[in-house]
């Protein structure tokens, strides 16, 4: 069996939610030696993108893309473990929450679980997300991006007020800033400053990506 036909396996059977085969698969491609990096990104993640691109096109729904984020974490977890380091310190890594006054994480978590899949490191701090909380994990985690969202008006200006506080403590050039959410607009965007808005998931981990160079 060659690698790509291999990858191309493990991608279908992530899509199809088969949680047996992807085990088997998985411990097929390291009995070849091939490298643990490789499966995940090629195999692994691919099959997570098809899934987003699933989800954006309506065939697929939340139910869907948390079944096929189950598959494929049984994947991840035989191969994680044979990760080089060099391939670990090469992560993102995403600080990301709804903010203060907002309980609403629907959208949240469909991020986290997109984010996550595409072999994102993730820090959730959750809902109604005290403001600082923000700023004070991404520093303890050396954070690439912070990402804030919110589904009511009434709290929006709470990202206004953590891209203050960044630039009050002169480290808004460590972190991207990322927003989303129902109220959020690319115009409300580009008013505070923030570096990027996408509509879904999906997009988000595309944005995500991009922004780092991946």
């Amino acid at each position: 069996m060659s690698k790509e036909s291999l990858f191309q396996q493990i991608s279908d059977a992530v899509i199809d939610m088969e949680d047996e085969l992807v085990e088997e698969l998985c411990n097929k491609s390291l009995e070849l030696s091939i490298p643990a990096e490789e499966t995940i990104s090629k195999g692994l993640v691919a099959g997570m993108d098809k899934v987003g691109q699933l989800y954006e096109e309506e065939e697929y729904f939340l139910p869907e893309v948390l079944t096929c984020s189950d598959t494929l974490n049984i994947g991840l977890d035989i191969l994680k473990p044979h990760i080089k380091n060099e391939a670990i310190d090469n992560h993102i890594k995403v600080v990301i929450g709804v903010v203060e006054g907002d309980t609403h994480d629907i959208g949240k978590n469909l991020v986290k679980i997109m984010t996550e899949s595409a072999g994102i490191e993730v820090y959730d701090l959750g809902r109604d997300v005290p403001l600082m909380d923000f700023i004070t994990v991404a520093e303890e985690v050396n954070a690439n991006f912070i990402c804030m969202s919110t589904l009511m008006t009434t709290t929006m200006a709470g990202m206004k007020k953590v891209i203050d506080i960044l630039k009050e403590n002169n480290i808004r050039d460590k972190y991207k800033v990322m927003i989303g959410g129902g109220p959020i607009s690319q115009r409300f965007a580009d008013e505070i400053g923030a570096d990027a808005y996408t509509a879904d998931a999906n997009e988000a981990v595309k944005r995500m990506k991009a922004i780092m160079g991946n």
